[in-house]
């Protein structure tokens, strides 16, 4: 399936592997990491807005490789931010059930003091689902002061509202109660005692010296016209309060090895709760054996079962701590995709992980600014992996 959508051109290329309780069953990559050049840094007006300039094919493209390193966008949300509250819960630093404004005192306004530890992880804390931050805010200071001052769209605990703001949220609370930047602090408790050499914030290429920290990266977008539009353009689905135009920082390069998001981007620095993170397939195979394992990988433990337990138990509407539960699939798995073209399943029962790691955006947007549709792909692999049959159209 997976070199099918290559094949027909439906994504550059990907990284696929299948590991059972911490030994490969299958590892392959397929077509390219980069397919189009870096561009000249400049707009052309458009009918559906700007388009970049000089963003063209590259004469032979960059193949992928099972190292290759990827902008891993929404998996930030549990492979770095939901794993560092786990830990903090199992050394009693967080309770779920406590008020966010216990480790925040400043964050009362508006009703706010009634939202949880646990609202945040279910993305039922009624904070708004997206918020392009970087318009008030040059660093995380004062996007957290904004994110104090934006009112709640719906009743708190009432209904699951994916939110980007809430795992901001969680990002600096980890922080502050860490008394470590998140970056450090998943380092330092969790990848490196892992052995992981690949998995961070932020990455260290940057437009004009892409892969110059060695590492060979899948590309991502050509600057970020998806969210460019979401800002600019009323009738995409999003209501944006303020002139659009007053802000226009907009990258206008392919993006290698700079995080896609553009709040973590221009906000936080490359790191924040809900993007960020950068990794490679088989060292996120790693990270989920934590929770495969009951918390206890080759002898050392980072989680009490009672909290993996705790985390990965469902609480209704396919969402549990951080993780979600699929609609397919074995009833004890759990998974979490990214915007990037990313995809990770855990099945605890099997003790199989499964992760699906594309650039589906290097090949650019279509006419209607949209990025390729992973859907069937990643529920057509997750049940071909675990036992099910082929979906119709996967």
């Amino acid at each position: 399936m997976v070199q099918e959508w290559v094949d027909e051109g439906r994504i550059p290329g990907a990284v696929l592997t299948v590991w059972r309780r911490g030994e490969p069953l299958l590892e392959q990559a397929y077509g390219s990491a980069q397919t189009h050049s870096y561009g000249t840094g400049q707009y052309r007006e458009g009918p559906s807005g700007p388009t970049n300039v000089g963003i063209e094919p590259l004469p032979i493209a960059v193949p992928m490789a099972m190292e290759t390193v990827f902008d891993l966008a929404s998996l930030t949300k549990v492979m770095a931010t939901t794993m560092a509250v786990a830990i903090l819960v199992d050394r009693d630093g967080l309770e779920l059930d406590a008020p966010v404004s216990r480790y925040l005192p400043d964050f009362v306004q508006d009703g706010r003091e009634g939202v949880t530890i646990e609202h945040l992880l279910t993305h039922r804390s009624g904070l708004p689902q997206w918020k392009p931050t970087y318009y008030h805010a040059d660093d995380a200071d004062e996007a957290y002061a904004y994110l104090r001052s934006v009112p709640l769209e719906w009743p708190i605990g009432e209904g699951r509202h994916y939110s980007d703001l809430g795992f901001m949220l969680l990002g600096r609370i980890i922080e502050t109660v860490a008394g470590s930047t998140l970056d450090a602090f998943v380092l330092n408790e969790l990848y490196r005692p892992l052995g992981l050499t690949a998995t961070g914030f932020g990455g260290a290429a940057t437009a004009s010296s892409p892969g110059s920290d060695g590492r060979g990266y899948a590309a991502t977008s050509h600057g970020n016209p998806f969210e460019h539009r979401m800002v600019h353009d009323p009738d995409f689905g999003y209501r944006i309060e303020g002139d659009p135009t007053a802000w226009n920082g907009w990258r206008r390069y392919t993006l290698v090895g700079e995080v896609n998001d553009g709040n973590a981007h221009h906000a936080y620095g490359g790191v924040a709760g809900h993007a960020g993170l950068f990794s490679t397939a088989r060292e996120l195979q790693v990270i989920l054996r934590v929770l495969l394992d009951d918390g206890e990988v080759d002898g050392r433990r980072y989680l009490g079962r009672e909290v993996v337990d705790r985390f990965l138990e469902s609480t209704g509407d396919g969402q549990a701590l951080g993780w979600q539960v699929p609609e397919y699939g074995p009833a004890s798995a759990f998974s979490h995709t990214g915007f990037t073209g990313t995809f990770v399943l855990g099945d605890r029962a099997s003790g199989v992980g499964l992760v699906l790691l594309t650039n589906r955006q290097n090949g650019g947007v279509d006419a209607a600014t949209q990025y390729p549709d992973l859907a069937a792909l990643q529920r057509g692999v997750a049940l071909a992996i675990t036992g099910g049959d082929r979906p119709d159209g996967g």
